[in-house]
Parts: C-alpha cells; structure tokens; sequence
C-alpha cells in the first residue's frame, strides 16, 4: 500500500519582523513534519517548533545558491510523496519576486497537494517600518513592484524604463542594491527628475533596519558612503519626503540598541518582548534553567497540609508555577488553597499567580524579601503556620524574620535554579557575538552562570561597551562581585520597570541625535 501524499504548504514569513507572519502561516508552521526555509525568513519562527520537526535551510545571499531551486523543487515533492506536511517558508510573500510561482507549477506537475499562504511582502511592510507610505493622496496614483536583478538568461531588459518614469508613480525595486547606480541613472536618462526622492531600506522590519535618503542624483553616492548591503529595497518616489514626519520605527525610545537579556532559558519572552516592543534587538542569554527539586517529598507534604497551613508565600514567578505543578500532580487544583491567604514578593509574581485564576491577599510596597517580611509581620503572624515556597539557593532573610516574630515556618524547595549547559547553542554564538549596550540582569544567578558558561574572556568582550541594568539590590551586589560596573538598576524588581529604566536611559542620547 502506498504512502499518501503529504500537503506542501508555501508560506509567506513576511519581511523580518516575526510578528507579521499571518495567524495562518503560523498555523501551519505548528503543523508541519518538515520545514525549508529561506535566508531572509526569520529564525526565530523557528524557535517554538517541536524537536521532531525537521528544517532545512535553502537560502541564497547575494546571489549566491545554497540549494538550486530544481533541487528545493525536489525536496518539496519528495517529502510531501513520504506523506510529510511540509511548509516552504518563504521571506516577504511567495508569489512577489518569490520564485514561489515556480515552486507551485513543479508540486501540480508532480501531482502534490499544495496550498499557497500569502505572506505580508517586504514592499509595503519594509516602507512603513520606515516611516514612506507607498500611496498618499496628491501626491501618486500608481505603485509599481520591479525586480532590479532581472534573469541574467534572458535575451533583454522586459523593465519599460520610459513608462516607469513618466507614471510618476511610487517604484519598489526589489533585489536592486548591485545596479543602484545603474537604476537610478535609467530612471534619469528616461525623464524622472534627478530631484525625485529616493531611500534605501536595509534589513527593513528588523531591529538593525538602516535607511538612508537622498534623491536620484544622490542615492547611489549616499548609499555607498553609508556602507549599506543587502538585503535591502530601493523606493522611488515623492513619498519618501513623508519620512521626515511619520517615521515611528527608528524613533522608538531603544531603537539601534542591542540588549542583552539574561533570564532561565525559554522564559525571555516577557522581557524579550517587552524591549523589542520600544525597538531594542534583543540578544537572547539563557542563563538559568528551572528544574524540579531533587527531592519533591517536602514540597509534596506540605501541600498536603494546606488545610492546616494559614498563610503561602510565594517569592517569584518560578515558583508559582512549579508550585502549582505539582500542586496538580498531587490531583489537587486551586480549591485547596480556599482556606489559606497567599502572599507574593512583587507584581510580577502576581501577575503570574493571576494567570492560574488566584489573586494575592499581600503584594507588600518593597517588592524584596525584606518588604515582605515586613508586611507579613504587621498581619500578625505569631502562632500560625507560614509556608514559603522557595528556590533551592533562596536567602534566609525571610525565613528568619518570620520565625523571630514568632511564625511556625515551613521553607519548601519547589524548584532549583541551575548553570545551562554551556554547549547551548544561544551560548555559542553569544561567543563570537558583537558587544551589546545594555545587560540586564534579574538575579545574581544570572551573573555568575553567564560569566562562567562563556567564560572571563568572551564575557569581558560581550560587556566591553555595556551599560549593565540589574531589577535589584542583590542582583546589583552580585554583579559588582563579578567586576561589573552597574549603571542602572529599576525601581522595582519587575519587567516594566526594568524597560523603564534602559528607555530612561537611552532617551537623552536620541534627542541629541534628533
């Protein structure tokens, strides 16, 4: 019995920005056995995919070929006949300067199932993300989209030159940057004014996105002066004058700004996003990995005291989760925590804590152990039972209050905070990385595990031009230990005051370059 074929799927990444793919083109990223992706399709799509899943790099940069498209064609067909779902993940959307026209008439003349998931295309994110809007009234009536490396097999240009500058419409050159001088001496020689504004876009939608202006005259020389390469798109037009007053992705408070985050591996996410939405490139270090304590009797016994347990203290977002883990690996859910109020260090464990439908009964003003400690006292704790749910390496300074004011105090281990393997693949390439900014720190770990991972040297190189930014006073004595100079620290031990703290920062360097 043969396999049944497998469906290929060729999707559109959009232009670099990995929140642009569409909610279908992730769909079907989820869904894949097998996925072959292009240089410009933004790794980080990749990131969240299954182990299982297979991916197979077939880009090409700056002309030059990693696989030839009749050997991607093959892949698609082979794959797909062993039954695979396959996704072709393209940069921009397949069907505009995508060969994905190609790739389509290959799958139907094999006989394989395919679908075609339009992305959003590099033409009209890229010009937004810096600040030209490809149509604006009184100003064009046309957009037209030109390949500026046309198929060097072909006997002549199919480029109409003189109807191109005389439509005095908005022109997108895609792939053009090796003939831009060549591009814009044609436009010229057929009539545009040498006067017409012009800009280059580089690495568009992208944290190191560069963009440089000038007319048609100009461009060319300006370009070159700035060192600009591809990728990037040529954007002719009376439209590209607008960017002096809308454009918003360049003039966000981090924009330029490389920051280095610093968190247990697979959860920068919140602190990732949160600095990539002000415009930083986040530079992801998985410093810490969260594991289950070496010996879960404990934690497991005190659970099953709650019902003679007055008051939970839950001292950081870790161990909210891996408290209600294995509070659920006990068959019990958040009804057994009906007859015990619950007491957390900072807003950000809170909001975690929200996320399982429980609310505190204490988030203290000092978002620390002291803070807490405090508060927890002034409720009057004397005589009743205190269970703190804690990191393995926790400080004592809680505890130990607690239990001279009387307290019966339980500390449980729920979770261990360890060194990552320094063979992590983010770790290498953090070896040989360019130095970033900002490193920002959230607990001493953090330091001390990174430093050790990357070892004295690759660590000092990485650092060499950082302003380092800690969420606290601990985090900032460990960091001092490690031979660090702290320039910032937050308000608060919470990400949004951490990103307030390196937008603060930043922001009298962009008005002085504005």
């Amino acid at each position: 019995m043969s396999t049944p074929a497998g469906t290929v799927y060729l999707v559109g990444a959009g232009p670099g920005d990995p929140e642009l793919i569409t909610v279908k083109g992730r769909r079907c990223l989820d869904a894949a056995h097998v996925v072959v992706y292009d240089y410009l399709a933004n790794p980080a799509l990749l990131e969240s995919l299954p182990p299982h899943v297979q991916t197979i790099y077939v880009g090409k940069r700056h002309g030059e070929h990693q696989v030839p498209q009749h050997k991607i064609n093959e892949l698609l067909v082979n794959f797909a006949r062993q039954g695979a779902t396959v996704v072709r993940l393209k940069g921009g959307d397949p069907f505009i300067f995508g060969r994905g026209g190609e790739e389509a008439q290959a799958l139907a003349e094999a006989g394989v199932p395919f679908e075609v998931v339009p992305g959003v295309t590099a033409a009209t994110a890229v010009t937004a993300y810096a600040g030209i809007p490809l149509t604006h009234r009184g100003m064009n009536t046309s957009v037209t989209f030109v390949t500026g490396s046309e198929d060097p097999a072909k006997p002549g240009t199919q480029i109409h030159w003189d109807a191109l500058a005389q439509a005095n419409g908005t022109i997108v050159f895609f792939m053009g940057m090796k003939s831009l001088p060549a591009i814009m001496d044609k436009l010229m020689a057929a009539g545009r004014a040498p006067d017409t504004p012009a800009a280059v876009i580089h690495w568009g939608t992208h944290p190191c996105q560069r963009t440089v202006t000038g007319t048609l005259a100009s461009l060319a020389e300006r370009v070159a002066a700035a060192g600009l390469s591809p990728p990037a798109l040529i954007v002719v037009g009376e439209v590209v004058a607008l960017r002096d007053h809308i454009n918003w992705f360049e003039n966000k408070p981090l924009f330029g700004k490389r920051v280095l985050v610093t968190r247990a591996a697979g959860q920068q996410g919140a602190l990732a996003a949160a600095l990539a939405a002000q415009g930083a490139e986040v530079v992801a270090a998985p410093a810490l990995e969260i594991v289950p304590p070496e010996d879960a009797g404990p934690l497991d016994r005190a659970i099953q005291g709650l019902p003679d347990t007055q008051w939970l203290v839950l001292t950081s977002a870790n161990g909210v989760k891996a408290f209600f883990t294995r509070l659920a690996m006990n068959g019990l859910d958040a009804r057994a925590l009906g007859g015990v109020k619950i007491a957390v260090v900072g807003e950000e464990t809170a909001r975690t804590l929200a996320a399982f439908a429980v609310f505190p009964d204490l988030v203290p003003a000092g978002q620390h152990s002291e803070g807490l400690a405090k508060a927890l006292i002034e409720t009057g704790v004397v005589g009743q039972t205190v269970l703190v749910a804690q990191a393995d390496r926790a400080r004592k300074v809680l505890v130990d209050a607690l239990g001279d004011a009387g307290a019966r105090v339980l500390p449980v281990v729920c979770y261990r905070s360890v060194a990552p393997d320094p063979a992590h693949p983010a770790l290498q390439a953090l070896a040989h990385a360019e130095p970033v900014d900002y490193a920002t720190f959230t607990s001493g770990a953090t330091v001390t595990n990174l430093h050790d991972a990357l070892g004295a040297e690759a660590f000092a190189r990485l650092l060499a031009r950082a302003r380092v930014a800690v969420i606290g006073p601990v985090t900032a004595e460990a960091a001092r230990a490690a031979g660090l100079t702290v320039h910032l620290q937050a308000e608060s031990p919470a990400i949004d005051a951490l990103v307030a703290t390196l937008c603060a920062d930043a922001a009298p360097a962009r008005r002085a370059a504005t």
